[in-house]
């Protein structure tokens, strides 16, 4: 397919389906920004603001078509540190280099880093996601009248029975016009949109932060910008994952980190907050057909819309309502065939999951819940690997040469395993340690070789190793004194 074609078949080819899913990530979107907004320690109006500038030029920058970004997610945590030890305009400086460092991530090509995400990480990090985004509405259930739970009752019947029947126009946007419709009606002690903190009057301008231009301020802003755009990048290129797995497509996570930091980098030009992806509302998304980059763009535009032109329309759409949609945005997130998997996965595997969801749940930190899985992913890989290693000996038949074979991998976890398995009090004195079946891998493995043979020689014995590959010779060659050995 052409570079226009696919173009045009990302923006115009689900044109009716992107329009109304993109509409139901608007509704999902409010609630989570809203709430992030005041975990920043900022204006629910700089974070509402902030997402319809990533979603409306993520549209066009972004790699993955169907994707919602937004002011949410552990950026938010990292955010509110700045925001109380320096204010504002201190954050907003730190947006934009937030934003440009995202440039550069993609310029450098560190999306390729994603690759050591494994799948136990990645349904971990989906599954604690899907927990948090329930969690999220438990604050809205508590000390409210019964109206409240027999509204989101409604709103869950509403969004599970219709579509079973209509499918036209997605539910969750049915749910919003019915309860609406019943609150207006028939007033009762409910909560509503106005409730959660004061929506946007007015269209977003150009701002610049109001932060010295020094290199003190830079001192300030560089390990929140670093922090941030990591965590952004992270989020961001798991939820395109997701994404890639659920629709069965491939995606560019390089123009996704690029895209995303060009968002970003307009964000901090309006005064918003940094964002990234968020997987609840992608679901969501993907869940009612879309899947182009109108979507996206839907999203963000729609929320100003709302925001501003019917704002106090907005303002009385009850909170059970976006409670509901919620609540089957966890459903649909969470991994359920995980829990069976339990049962018939590797130990290791379940470990690795169980790990992530923890970390993530614990914390709040996304990032922090992947980097323990891909650490405890690697050391488990490391410990398998090295357990694979075996060492061999014969004697010739002479009694004079003893050879010593060794199978599999050499390196940092099983360099100690490799150095145990010769005997260094042999009387034998003609050594040979066959290679042909092992390879090297990094500087401990050579250093165990080098002394190995040190240590042999000191004994009196001569050392010859044969059946180094080329790779593993270089390695000896390069940065051992073995050389008149192999």
């Amino acid at each position: 397919m052409s570079a226009l074609a696919r173009y045009r078949q990302e923006w115009f080819g689900n044109i009716t389906r992107d329009t109304l899913a993109g509409m139901v990530g608007t509704f999902a979107l409010i609630p989570e920004v809203i709430a992030f907004s005041f975990v920043a320690g900022v204006d629910p109006a700089v974070g509402l603001y902030a997402s319809f500038v990533i979603s409306v030029v993520i549209a066009f920058t972004g790699g993955r078509p169907g994707m919602i970004s937004g002011a949410a997610g552990s950026v938010a945590l990292v955010a509110a540190a700045l925001v109380r030890g320096h204010g504002v305009q201190y954050l907003l400086a730190a947006t934009l280099l937030c934003g440009l460092l995202q440039v550069v991530f993609g310029i450098l090509k560190l999306d390729v880093l994603m690759r050591y995400v494994s799948r136990p990480v990645r349904t971990g990090f989906v599954n604690a996601l899907a927990i948090l985004i329930f969690s999220a509405q438990l604050p809205h259930m508590l000390h409210v009248t019964w109206h409240t739970y027999a509204m989101i009752a409604l709103g869950l019947a509403i969004i599970y029975t219709v579509p079973r029947f209509f499918t036209a126009i997605p539910s969750p946007l049915i749910c919003i016009v019915v309860l609406t419709v019943v609150a207006v009606a028939y007033p009762m002690p409910l909560h509503t949109v106005a409730d959660l903190g004061r929506l946007p009057d007015s269209l977003p301008h150009l701002v610049w932060p109001d932060v010295p231009f020094s290199l003190d301020t830079l001192r300030i802003i560089a390990p929140y910008a670093l922090a941030m755009a990591s965590v952004g990048v992270l989020e961001s290129m798991m939820t395109a994952r997701v994404v890639d797995d659920m629709t069965d497509t491939h995606s560019s996570k390089q123009r996704e980190c690029m895209g995303l930091g060009v968002a970003n980098i307009a964000v901090g030009m309006f005064g918003g907050i940094a964002g990234c992806g968020m997987i609840g509302q992608t679901v969501g998304n993907l869940r009612y057909g879309g899947r182009g980059r109108l979507s996206t763009f839907v999203a963000g535009a729609f929320l100003l819309l709302l925001m501003v032109a019917l704002r106090p329309w907005v303002a009385q759409v009850p909170v059970a309502a976006l409670v509901a949609i919620m609540i089957m945005v966890s459903a649909s997130t969470f991994s359920w065939g995980s829990l069976r998997d339990l049962a018939h996965h590797p130990r290791t595997t379940s470990i690795i999951m169980l790990a992530t969801v923890a970390v993530v749940v614990g914390t709040h930190d996304l990032a922090a819940g992947v980097a323990v899985g891909v650490l405890l992913n690697g050391l488990f890989f490391a410990f398998q690997v090295s357990n694979m290693l075996s060492v061999t000996n014969t004697l010739s038949p002479d009694g004079q040469t003893r050879t010593y074979i060794v199978n599999g991998q050499v390196f940092f976890a099983s360099s100690d395993g490799f150095t145990d398995a010769f005997d260094l009090h042999d009387t034998v004195r003609d050594i040979t340690i066959d290679l042909t079946h092992a390879h090297l891998w990094d500087m401990t493995a050579a250093g165990a070789v080098e002394e190995l043979v040190g240590r042999m020689k000191a004994q009196g014995m001569q050392v010859r190793l044969t059946g180094l590959n080329t790779a593993s010779a270089t390695l000896i060659e390069r940065h051992t004194g073995l050389e008149s050995l192999t």
